[in-house]
């Protein structure tokens, strides 16, 4: 019955659900909005592979991933210039980059010559930008191990061994998550704003991609 119920296209209508909670958290107020996508992402999850769920230990990963996103979120939301704040929001953003890292490793490898050419990258982006910026040396240590993390988990989402659907939904979001830390991070340390606005629609964006990716391999497993 199980496999009956979910071997249906239409089991893509699941994706709705987070892009409403994005279109409601880019127009309301409100933690649970901000929160919106991740707990969808929760919720589809446990929908789609919850009798399996205890021998799927790289879904079990993201599952963590998107709880620790919320916690993340929640300190960033109410850090209000408190730099301890901004620490702990970046240590449980790291959790959830674990939880995208194990489940991409798991399911493939690292693909280590993207990788490595990623993390020169953004260490000539650290060097030369985000360091002369920051005075506070926790912070300076987080900041980097996070971008560390960062790009081995895109490196690890590359080398996923599944259908292309699924591997290039998967990765696109883990690319989009990437992208929208590195405006904060422009933001937060160099006070550079101009691209403020696609901070929030890029990360609610990468919940929806990475959602859609697990709905496809459900689909496709099926």
């Amino acid at each position: 019955m199980m496999k009956k119920k979910f071997n249906n296209k239409s089991i893509y209508i699941l994706v709705i659900a987070p892009v409403i909670m994005a279109f409601l958290a880019l127009n309301l107020s409100g933690f649970v909005y901000k929160s919106g996508t991740a707990i969808t992402g929760i919720i589809i999850l446990l929908l789609l592979y919850f009798r399996n769920l205890s021998k799927a230990k790289d879904i079990i990963s993201l599952l963590f991933a998107f709880v620790f996103s919320i916690v993340g979120d929640w300190f960033l939301s109410n850090m209000r210039g408190d730099v301890t704040m901004f620490v702990y929001g970046i240590a449980f953003y790291f959790l959830a980059h674990l939880g995208y890292l194990f489940y991409a490793l798991m399911n493939g490898q690292i693909k280590w010559k993207f990788t490595f050419v990623l993390l020169v990258a953004f260490l000539v982006f650290f060097i030369a930008v985000l360091y002369p910026s920051i005075d506070d040396k926790v912070l300076l240590m987080t900041t980097l191990i996070y971008l560390v993390i960062s790009c081995l988990s895109l490196g690890a989402a590359v080398g996923i061994r599944t259908n292309s659907l699924t591997k290039w939904t998967y990765v696109f979001g883990i690319f989009l998550i990437l992208f929208s830390d590195t405006i904060i991070s422009l933001k937060e340390f160099v006070k550079y704003t101009e691209l403020n606005f696609l901070i929030l629609p890029t990360y609610y964006l990468a919940h929806i991609f990475i959602i859609f990716s697990l709905i496809s391999r459900r689909l496709i497993n099926d």
